[in-house]
């Protein structure tokens, strides 16, 4: 196998063509690191490569696991494996090592995946574009001068053209170290390829863990069953509108949405002009104190275990806001926040009475130039960065708050050949029916045949 016809494949496929011993996990980890080399030193996602366990593997033994010997990059904060180094982005935790596999660890190598290095994050997580003072910018292989997204930029997320899951809450455990982060708002998953490649993961990383805060419903058949199902008929709320108020939606992107509405009617499906109806300034300094709360004792605690101040030589500027914006609050802020935070959930949970789902922009703009969204700038503070990343990404962190999963598809390209992708949000616990409609998106739709100009294949 050459390297343009591995970049062609997505997991499920690399991992038959194991099974089949048409290719070894050790010629796939190869092949990987071909391909890191190629693309990383201009693009900056792959913090570093595992090259001893590439040796460490052996031929003759082949996992039972559905993705048996597909290379796969950890995010450089969640999610730690024993030994490795995990940096969250930030020079305070630089060197920091795990010193335990997490529980979604666990899951992933048990589901065959041959972890091979560590992928890059903006400062904590926070953030629309994945630029650190530590590990620099990351950029868009569709177009170098602009942002590749974030949180998890280097995994390719947002503005980079693939299939984006976001879980229902308790869908994933955050295990052992935690039992739900940032009020209940924070799930990770994966990035995928295609459809399939996500449903299946999500079959493997699902499974409760002892000692989780709760166990939502689970699903009556696995999710991977989903995929090409039939498609009930759906209700679809849709609109172009941004939940900021002022805030510029590019035409590129309210034709692409457009398309989708028409492609989503043409499948038989309910249509309707709709958005659920909030005080955004209310919703904003909400959300900026729940995130907020009691970060100045994370970052204390983090200082302490790496032994490092708490300084502009540690923490971004906007970080340094952050922290202090947090040693403010009180008590008595928390508990008006979850008061706002309860009256937005309950205004989306009155929407998905009348609506299956909500379709959004994913971005409102296209990916801007790099710089515009750096926590390194100085001249606005936490609040500011917050509302500036809303200019963009207003749709999504919705569903972190209410718990809902979400899903956003690369459905449409720019004039100038820049994805964008479109969110569809279901109701609580109906990942299913979001595998279902994006898999058959993915049908009259396609991307797979789209690459960016740098890419391993080129």
């Amino acid at each position: 196998m050459n390297l343009a016809e591995y970049s062609s494949c997505d997991g499920v496929a690399l991992a038959d063509l194991v099974r089949r011993r048409e290719l070894s996990p050790k010629e796939l980890a190869h092949l990987f690191v071909e391909a890191v080399e190629k693309v990383n030193p201009r693009i900056n996602a792959v913090i570093e490569v595992y090259s001893d366990r590439i040796e460490e593997l052996d031929d003759r033994a082949i996992s039972t696991g559905p993705f048996a010997g597909v290379p796969f990059l950890m995010k450089d904060i969640g999610a730690g494996e024993n030994g490795r180094r995990q940096e969250w982005g930030s020079r305070l935790m630089k060197g920091h090592v795990a010193d335990n596999d997490s529980f979604l660890t666990a899951l992933f190598k048990k589901a065959g995946l041959t972890l091979l290095g560590r992928s890059t994050t903006p400062e904590f997580a926070l953030g629309i574009s994945t630029e650190s003072a530590l590990m620099g910018a990351t950029r868009n292989p569709w177009n170098m001068e602009t942002m590749a997204g974030g949180s998890s930029g280097g995994s390719a997320a947002s503005a980079c053209g693939l299939v984006g899951l976001k879980p229902s809450r308790g869908r994933v455990t955050l295990g052992p170290d935690f039992g739900e982060l940032w009020p209940g708002m924070l799930q990770e998953f994966v990035m995928s390829r295609t459809v399939r490649d996500t449903a299946l993961m999500l079959d493997m990383v699902s499974e409760p863990a002892p000692g989780d805060p709760f166990i939502i419903t689970q699903p009556f058949r696995p999710y991977a069953q989903e995929v090409n199902a039939p498609a009930e008929h759906l209700r679809i709320a849709w609109t172009t509108d941004s939940w900021q108020p002022g805030s510029f939606v590019d035409p590129e992107v309210v034709r692409c949405v457009e398309q989708v509405v028409s492609e989503c009617e043409r499948a038989g499906h309910e249509l309707v002009e709709a958005s659920p109806v909030f005080d955004y300034e209310e919703y904003l300094h909400a959300v900026c104190v729940a995130w907020a709360f009691g970060v100045y004792a994370g970052m204390d605690m983090f200082g302490a275990l790496t032994r490092r101040i708490i300084s502009e030589e540690t923490l971004e500027p906007v970080m340094l806001s952050f922290y202090k914006y947090s040693k403010g609050l009180t008590g008595t802020d928390m508990f008006m926040t979850e008061f706002a935070l309860n009256k937005f959930r309950r205004t989306f949970g009155r929407f998905f009475e009348q609506y299956d789902m909500l379709l959004t922009p994913t971005l409102v703009k296209l990916p801007e130039p790099l710089g515009k969204y750096t926590k390194m700038r100085k001249d606005i503070d936490y609040v500011g960065y917050m509302r500036l990343c809303d200019e963009i990404r207003v749709h999504t962190p919705a569903a972190n708050v209410t718990g809902q999963p979400a899903i956003t598809l690369p459905l449409g390209h720019s004039q100038s050949g820049l994805p964008i992708g479109v969110q569809f949000m279901a109701r609580f616990g109906e990942e299913g029916a979001l595998i279902r409609l994006a898999s058959s998106l993915e049908q009259e739709m396609p991307w797979s045949d789209r690459t960016p100009p740098v890419h391993a294949s080129r």
